[in-house]
């Protein structure tokens, strides 16, 4: 695995891990594929709100890192699957304890009416619906 970035301008580990997991999609690309292998369609319905052209660019910068392996098959129409390096299923596990954190601080808060923070305050059903005039 050759990983293209910038190397030795790390300041820590979080800083190189960052620099290969960071932008809004790459995150919910290794967990889709933390399921199980995806052609390209499949992938692009799964990661809801991804571009065609980001989520190949994505795939590419994954590939390039080591994390996910793309497998052509030669076959007519042509086939190509994305699936988890065993790189890739480590960072996966490493990612694990950050959403373990994300569902109990504020998935869970969000749950909670009235639990301190504006999220979970904006969260409530009552706020949900705008006030009728004239009523209480």
């Amino acid at each position: 695995m050759a990983v293209g970035r910038r190397p030795g301008a790390y300041v820590c580990g979080i800083d190189a891990a960052m620099d290969v997991v960071g932008g809004k999609w790459k995150v919910l690309i290794l967990w889709a594929l933390s399921v199980r292998s995806c052609r390209f369609g499949e992938l692009r319905r799964e990661v809801t709100g991804v571009t065609e052209k980001v989520l190949a660019a994505q795939l590419r910068e994954l590939e390039a890192d080591g994390i996910v392996h793309r497998e052509a098959y030669d076959e007519v129409p042509p086939r190509v699957e994305y699936s988890l390096t065993p790189l890739g299923v480590t960072l996966n596990a490493a990612l694990a304890p950050l959403g373990a954190w994300g569902r109990e601080n504020i998935l869970d808060d969000r749950a909670r009416p009235g639990s301190g923070t504006a999220a979970s305050d904006q969260m409530r059903e009552d706020h949900d619906i705008a006030p009728i005039p004239g009523r209480p």
